[in-house]
């Protein structure tokens, strides 16, 4: 079964940025393989105490309801912490941490030096030459250590990336992480490698900037099983799958920090719908078209990682909202019913869907049937028209194509000069909903009121 995980920081709102790579990994899981459904995990990493905030974790879950990429399961790093400690104490058996301590200061000053050489900004593994007795004098001096997992140099590392291909790294060339800062809080590495195992992650799909962190946590992965800490019947495969997505970019075609702020609260704002966020972010950064797509079966059926491209993916404003007034005028009037103004039923729905760009555009739309309405200035000739108009109307199944029948019959009059002055006097405007669907919903008795009032 495939199982994907989404695995947000609660440090900040979800950013567009955010809502793509979830709804990608929700996509894969829902798409499966081998006709069966897989699992979309939450995974809240909230291992930094001091800038989480519990605030976030209900906007996340809020958020992903809303977009309808409810998870099929939840876990919280800070009720695994046990986990993480275990797997660290067999890496550090097994010789695969180390503690080091150099200051931030002092690590900053060999990065300096090491560019003004033309060299890799690595570390240079100082720590791992200390011998006993310096280690026991640094920290006698109150220096406590920051731990790193000691990467192994022999073999390269090597995985067939989802989106990007065959991947290949020297891990010479990459610096031992820090996995554990001085004061034993955990960082990203570890305990996102010991949570893909404990949960059964399958496919982790997310962005390209973490491609040499899938390098490191490669060897990571085989170190934990090398260490003893997952049993071997648990090892089908020694680490999931990874896929690595181009990174979003504004319009202009340079990270934005707008996107870093654009999220769910600033679509609902604008009378975005969650259809539309996931029609365009769908298909961002794919070959396939993005377009206008409510059925999330089809999008879900087309989601195709071979599509994906290398070329960073372009959000535009201007794309959402186009998507977004194609989706509106989609959808059925259950889907909308409880965001309409009081009165409007099915049919008027109908009516005004066409003319909308958003949802809560409805209530000035029908502000057409329920009045008032705008007065406009008509010419004496029009006027006498639209006293023949209210003389002429009858009541049927079709009262606005009886009308324009007979008015066309007896006055002559074709096209524009037959419509508008009618359209104005029954709606204040040039232009809207279809009249034969709007003048059922506005009734004879306010229709005839209308064109008498119109014509003086």
């Amino acid at each position: 079964m495939i199982t994907t995980r989404f695995a947000p920081s609660p440090t900040g709102r979800l950013h567009v940025g955010n809502i793509r790579t979830a709804l990608h990994n929700w996509m894969l899981a829902r798409k499966g393989g081998a006709g069966e459904k897989g699992r979309f995990l939450l995974r809240i990493d909230d291992t930094d105490a001091e800038r989480s905030r519990e605030e976030y974790v209900d906007a996340i879950r809020a958020d992903l309801a809303w977009l309808g990429l409810e998870p099929d399961g939840e876990e919280r790093q800070s009720a695994r912490l046990a986990k993480y400690e275990a797997a660290f104490e067999a890496l550090r058996a097994a010789g695969r941490v180390y503690p080091a301590y150099e200051t931030a200061q002092e690590l900053d000053l060999k990065r300096k030096i090491q560019l003004g050489r033309g060299l890799p900004p690595i570390y240079d593994r100082a720590a791992l030459a200390l011998s006993d007795a310096e280690r026991a004098a640094k920290e006698a001096e109150g220096i406590a250590p920051h731990w790193r997992f000691r990467l192994d140099h022999d073999e390269p590392i090597a995985w067939d990336d989802g989106v990007r291909g065959t991947q290949k790294f020297a891990p010479a060339q990459l610096s031992d992480p820090v996995i554990r800062r001085a004061d034993g809080s955990w960082l990203y590495m570890l305990p996102s490698a010991v949570d893909d195992i404990d949960m059964g992650v399958t496919h982790v799909l997310r962005g390209e900037d973490h491609v040499s962190n899938t390098a490191v946590q490669i060897q990571m992965f085989a170190a934990l099983y090398v260490a003893g800490f997952v049993a071997a019947k648990s090892a089908a495969k020694s680490h999931p799958d990874f896929a690595h997505e181009a990174l979003l970019v504004g319009r202009e075609g340079k990270l934005s920090k707008r996107l870093g702020s654009l999220g769910c609260d600033a679509f609902r704002e604008r009378g975005i719908e969650p259809e539309a966020v996931i029609a365009l972010l769908a298909r961002l950064g794919t070959s396939q078209p993005v377009e206008p797509i409510a059925d999330r079966a089809a999008l879900i059926e087309s989601f195709d990682l071979s599509t994906f491209g290398r070329a960073p993916a372009k959000f535009d404003d201007a794309e959402l909202e186009r998507i977004n007034t194609a989706i509106v005028h989609q959808l059925d009037f259950a889907h909308v019913a409880d965001r309409l103004p009081e009165g409007m039923d099915e049919a008027g729905w109908r009516a005004i869907r066409p003319n909308l760009t958003t949802v809560a555009e409805a209530g000035e739309w029908w502000r057409l049937v329920t009045g008032p309405i705008d007065s406009c200035e008509f010419s004496e000739e029009d006027r006498a028209y639209l006293t023949e108009a209210a003389a002429t109307l009858t009541w049927g199944d079709d009262p606005w194509r009886a009308l324009t029948t007979a008015l066309k019959d007896k006055t002559g009059r074709k096209g524009k000069a037959l419509f508008l002055p009618l359209r104005q006097a029954l709606t204040g405007m040039d232009h809207g909903p279809d009249m034969a669907e709007l003048l059922p919903l506005i009734g004879e008795d306010e229709t005839r009121a209308r064109l008498r009032h119109a014509a003086g």
